[in-house]
């Protein structure tokens, strides 16, 4: 199979580290979504990464979905627990972490604008969906390594893609000041091989 994807997203990287735990051979293929050349809308009809592409040809697209199929492809490393209310606290947590970084995402495009022309009170907006949803991850983890403790579940991953990323984006983000439990947390699993073979590049 291939991934279609760009160096830079946390989606993208949530996919890449899902492949790798689960040890799934895949082609990474890059693709810049606004770049001129993209031949991202050949895939999704959205023109966004990342994009997982069958052998058949049929290609599956978000990263929750796509993760969502590499779960039941593979045996390895069950990532998403199977039992009910364990699986809904898992998947809530993704969503939590995907939504900050989203939020984040929005905040880093509109600066990309000229300044007279960005929405200062639409970005503070943003930048609050990001600080109260760190307060939410720090409050679910508690004192434990993990969000599904003790295994490594899809949570950790999209916490810690989430987390990577503001550190990437945002470094003048302070938020291990504000939470130290995920900042424990975040050294602890990006000592794993997948988190260092997928940090982001420019």
């Amino acid at each position: 199979m291939k991934l279609i994807s760009s160096p830079t997203t946390p989606f993208g990287r949530k996919v890449r580290i899902v492949l790798l735990e689960k040890k799934i051979p895949f082609e990474l293929a890059v693709d810049i979504p606004w770049s001129s050349d993209t031949k991202v809308g050949n895939f999704n009809p959205l023109g966004k990464v990342p994009v997982l592409v069958l052998k058949d040809g049929e290609t599956i697209f978000d990263s929750r979905v796509i993760v969502e199929y590499l779960e039941n492809v593979s045996p390895v490393s069950q990532l998403i627990p199977s039992e009910g209310t364990r699986r809904v606290h898992i998947r809530k947590i993704e969503a939590l972490a995907d939504g900050i970084t989203d939020a984040a995402a929005l905040i880093f495009l509109e600066s990309k604008r000229p300044e007279e022309q960005q929405n200062k009170d639409w970005i503070l907006r943003q930048q609050s969906k990001v600080f109260k949803g760190l307060e939410a991850l720090s409050e679910m983890l508690g004192e434990s390594l993990h969000f599904n403790e003790p295994k490594l579940s899809l949570g950790d991953i999209a916490v810690g893609c989430c987390l990577g990323y503001l550190d990437f984006r945002f470094p003048d983000i302070k938020w291990r000041e504000a939470h130290a439990n995920l900042a424990a947390f975040y050294e602890k699993i990006g000592e794993r091989p997948s988190f260092k073979e997928t940090a982001p590049v420019v």
